[in-house]
């Protein structure tokens, strides 16, 4: 009988971890997921003197909008010397 309840609590001490263990990486999970998802941006630039035009995409902060990412890139890209031409598209990921 001692044995059978050994057993029994064992398996009930299993079962426990094999639920919490799920539990917590779904909290995880839900947790992450606002913080993980990135803002980028597609634009145009270009650099006088040589004449350069500069296609590339971007991860940008803040709200995933048009206006925020012309914002971060013309300071940006003025620090590098360049001048932002257009913000083509914003997507979240």
């Amino acid at each position: 009988m001692v044995i059978e309840f050994q057993r029994a609590a064992r398996h009930l001490i299993r079962m426990r971890h094999s639920l919490i263990i799920p539990a917590l990486i779904a909290a995880m999970m839900a947790l992450a997921g606002p913080a993980a998802a990135a803002c980028q941006a597609e634009f145009k630039a270009k650099s006088d003197n040589p004449l350069k035009l500069i296609y590339d995409v971007v991860q940008v902060e803040g709200p995933c909008t048009v206006a925020s990412a012309q914002v971060q890139l013309q300071t940006r890209l003025a620090s590098q010397g360049l001048t932002l031409l257009k913000v083509l598209s914003v997507k979240e990921q």
